[in-house]
């Protein structure tokens, strides 16, 4: 049986097959993991650490790819079919399940501006210890004016949706749900915006003048609609 094999390999690792269970169901939930989001997740990724070619063999099995980013200490699966930043082309292989959750237009642009702040303020080595880079909502709209050619939406309950929907995905971080609405609150881009956004998405926007972002495949779309609509720990 696969589970004896499973647990045998715990064992060395003085892990159990429910922490094993809890570890793979929130991944598989979330499609993402940071260990500094909070102290949940890093108990989870410190646990990651100890059986990691185990949860990245089993997931294998169903064409899960785990991405690790060892220096900011996050992981993000990658459905069966996709783009992994740093390696080969995915198989072709036929995959619409939950990890590839499609994002609205107004998403997408939001995404594509928070990945280009990020470069510039990389370039500026504006970054804190981390990887993140800070920025008030007043830049964020300013940019998205000026990149994409719309601005952020008006209406506070769709303004709040759109940056929680970027939260949830752990792209940024800010503290309050109504720091959205406030032009001098700031926010934290996340340094895993580099990974989630394709380098060809990056490439298409800045050779158009304000492009129409309909087409959401150069993004490393990875999180399940669940963990766009639940509250993490």
């Amino acid at each position: 049986m696969i589970t004896d094999l499973i647990e045998q390999q715990l064992q060395k690792e003085n892990v159990s097959i429910s922490e094993f269970r809890e570890l793979l169901i929130r991944l598989l939930n979330y499609s993402v993991l940071s260990r500094h989001e909070n102290q949940t997740e890093q108990q989870l990724y410190d646990r990651y650490l100890r059986i990691a070619d185990l949860i990245n063999e089993y997931l294998a099995m169903i064409g899960v790819q785990v991405f690790h980013d060892t220096r900011f200490e996050y992981l993000r699966l990658y459905p069966p079919s996709s783009q992994v930043p740093g390696m080969e082309e995915a198989d072709n292989q036929a995959f619409a399940g939950s990890l590839r959750a499609r994002l609205s237009q107004q998403e997408v642009a939001l995404i594509l501006v928070l990945r280009l702040q990020y470069d510039k303020a990389l370039r500026e080595a504006k970054l804190d210890d981390q990887g993140y880079v800070t920025e008030s909502f007043e830049a964020i709209n300013i940019a998205m004016k000026n990149i994409i050619g719309r601005s952020l939406p008006e209406k506070p309950a769709e303004r709040r949706h759109l940056f929680a929907r970027c939260k949830k995905l752990r792209l940024i971080e800010y503290n309050q749900e109504d720091d959205v609405l406030k032009a001098e609150a700031w926010l934290k881009i996340h340094p895993m915006i580099v990974s989630f956004v394709n380098d060809d998405a990056i490439n298409a926007l800045q050779s158009t003048a304000h492009p129409a972002p309909d087409e959401t495949d150069n993004l490393h779309q990875t999180g399940s609609e669940s963990a766009a609509t639940e509250e993490t720990e």
